[in-house]
């Protein structure tokens, strides 16, 4: 069994993928979404309220992120999990073993096998480059990182078993497309000829996404394209500037990053590792606080994506990723160790 959360589309997108390799492997897989396991729908309500922080009060976020340590957070994340028990042990049966994606559904699996509920092995995908406490639950069998610096955040937070393992991308990340495709997916979005820079926040597009598009198109580098997510408010407002070209939800992410020259992120997730995946440049550029710029930091600290802090640092950042764009290619554009649990 497979459980993540709807809290954006990075943890439903490394549970999808770890799924159809399980399944590819000859596994039985169910998967199941952690908001819907929570009793009176407050998995739901958790999620809008979630939603409703990062867009209207972001920088709270960050200031909760910063006590998830803290004991009373962590009897409060307790509390607000253990209404799931029952429905996540039902919902696992006779699983050999179930993988999370999200924190909180960890803290779930690692309470039953404390209590010895829960007899399948506990296993934690941890999909961000930075590690807060709510990650790393006592009684989970198994931490799987995503590289050794990861690993070595787990650790000190207290985790025993921990193995650097492949990123959960989905093979479409990795295959070559034609020149032609990639010129018909331009046409058919209306995308300029000219160099452009794709602006990622997420599902929900959410963060200082309007700002950080203005910025690129200031640069006179690039044209800035922002994928919005579900986020219409957002298209429509960066539709009427005139300066950026916004569009919706996109299902072909993978064709859509080739034909862009460099992406610029702001949460250091899922996406970021795809577009290196693809071998294109990523920079972190007006990163969301709290998990945004811990990833932000992590990425930049192993080498992986440089974040560009300070707009007057905005152009050289973008000409430097523009400059790498000829020799980038899907092996050369990630670290060694990185390439290595890829191909491995």
């Amino acid at each position: 069994m497979v459980v993540s959360a709807s809290f954006g589309a990075g943890h439903d997108g490394a549970a999808a993928e770890l799924s159809r390799r399980l399944r590819a492997l000859g596994h039985q897989v169910d998967r199941h979404d952690f908001v819907d396991l929570v009793p009176r729908r407050a998995g739901a309500r958790l999620r809008g309220l979630y939603r409703r922080q990062l867009t209207v009060l972001p920088h709270s976020w960050g200031w909760l992120l910063a006590l998830a340590g803290a004991p009373r957070l962590a009897g409060a994340a307790a509390a607000l999990t253990a209404s799931a028990d029952d429905a996540l042990l039902a919902a696992i049966g006779d699983a050999s073993a179930v993988v999370s994606t999200y924190p909180l559904a960890s803290q779930v699996l690692g309470r039953l096998r404390r209590q010895g509920r829960l007899a399948a092995t506990a296993i934690t995908y941890l999909t961000d480059l930075s590690v807060h406490p709510l990650w790393i639950a006592d009684g989970v069998d198994v931490h799987l990182a995503l590289h050794d610096d990861v690993a070595r955040q787990a650790k000190v937070l207290g985790a025993t078993d921990v193995r650097v393992v492949a990123p959960a991308v989905a093979p479409a990340f990795t295959e070559l497309v034609p020149a032609d495709a990639l010129a018909a997916v331009r046409a058919r979005l209306g995308l300029p000829a000219a160099p452009i820079a794709l602006v990622v926040a997420g599902a929900w597009g959410v963060g200082s996404v309007e700002r950080a598009a203005q910025d690129v198109a200031a640069t006179g580098l690039a044209v800035p394209v922002v994928a919005c997510g579900r986020n219409d408010a957002l298209r429509r407002r960066l539709n009427r500037s005139g300066r950026v070209v916004a569009l919706g939800w996109i299902d072909d992410m993978a064709t859509l990053m080739r034909a862009c020259q460099v992406v610029v992120q702001n949460a250091g997730g899922l996406s970021s590792l795809e577009a290196l995946t693809a071998g294109v440049p990523v920079v972190t550029y007006r990163c969301l606080p709290g998990h945004g710029a811990t990833n932000a930091e992590a990425l930049d600290r192993i080498g992986w994506v440089p974040w560009i802090r300070r707009r007057r640092d905005l152009a050289a950042g973008l000409r430097a990723a523009l400059d790498r764009q000829d020799r980038f290619t899907p092996a050369a554009a990630l670290p060694e160790s990185f390439t290595h649990l890829v191909a491995a």
